[in-house]
């Protein structure tokens, strides 16, 4: 009952590291950057995904700059859905998420990709 005990208390003490990992939730920076635009947040697609930023010209996604390939993904997606260009707004909240933005760029120029790359920082 002790090690029952235990292991459950490291697993509380410790679940709360992982969400401290980012300075914000993603969702705050989803909020400031599509408000400054005038678009809508959490838009639901036909398909019921959810493009994080519908803007006039634009369907956006936001996520953390390690998850940049996730992103384009994404992107890409909401911009067939919508029939407008996508966006990535990439997260970046320290020094070493620059390398992650570089690695989108350098894709979304490759590939000629319909998908403008933004960056956003606390």
């Amino acid at each position: 009952m002790k090690k029952l005990f235990l292991s459950i208390s490291i697993v509380l003490l410790f679940s709360g590291t992982v969400y401290a990992k980012h300075i914000h939730v993603e969702r705050y920076y989803q909020d400031i950057w599509c408000a400054e635009r005038g678009g809508m947040v959490e838009v639901v697609m036909d398909d019921n995904t959810r493009c994080d930023c519908l803007l006039h010209d634009m369907a956006t996604e936001v996520d953390f700059a390690t998850k940049w390939y996730e992103g384009i993904a994404q992107a890409l997606h909401y911009s067939m859905k919508t029939g407008r260009p996508g966006g990535l707004l990439l997260i970046v909240e320290s020094e070493k998420d620059w390398k992650f933005v570089d690695r989108a760029r350098t894709l979304v120029e490759f590939y000629t990709l319909p998908i403008t790359v933004y960056t956003i920082q606390p």
